[in-house]
């Protein structure tokens, strides 16, 4: 099948080319979906508050120090507090989204019963209409159908 033959089947409302602007703005719209389908939302919020804190304690204090007040996980900012109170809700929705969700299945059946139809014919091994139509077709071909 050529080109032309593919453009042809390509529907009227599906554009035939697609700008490279709009291309990448539909990959950043999957990739974000996908992030936001992963929980990728929470780490990078959790990339924020931990980037915050740390220049808070650098203030404060060393780089060591810093880092070490930072990740230790005993003096959390309000915006971890948060993003942990999420991840704790979102994983309890989650767990009861699947207590709720069963297998159903229909009663099955105990016993099958085939019931023969009332009646019954074969059909002709030889179909007479086909032979009717035993003329030529037409020379030349109608210009109705030449293309």
């Amino acid at each position: 099948m050529g080109i032309s033959a593919l453009r042809r089947l390509t529907p009227w409302f599906l554009p035939r080319k697609v700008s490279p602007v709009l291309r990448r703005i539909g990959h950043l719209l999957v990739v974000t979906a996908l992030l936001a389908a992963v929980g990728g939302h929470w780490a990078m919020l959790q990339s924020i508050a931990w980037t915050t804190m740390l220049a808070d304690n650098l203030r404060d204090g060393n780089m060591t120090e810093a880092v070490s007040k930072t990740f230790d996980g005993e003096h959390p900012c309000p915006l971890c507090k948060h993003i942990a109170e999420g991840k704790k809700s979102e994983k309890k929705s989650d767990a009861l989204d699947l207590k709720v969700k069963k297998l159903e299945f229909a009663t099955e059946l105990k016993g099958f019963v085939f019931a023969a139809p009332a009646s019954f014919h074969l059909l002709p091994l030889f179909v007479s209409t086909a032979d009717s139509q035993t003329e030529a077709p037409p020379v030349p071909p109608p210009r109705c159908f030449a293309a």
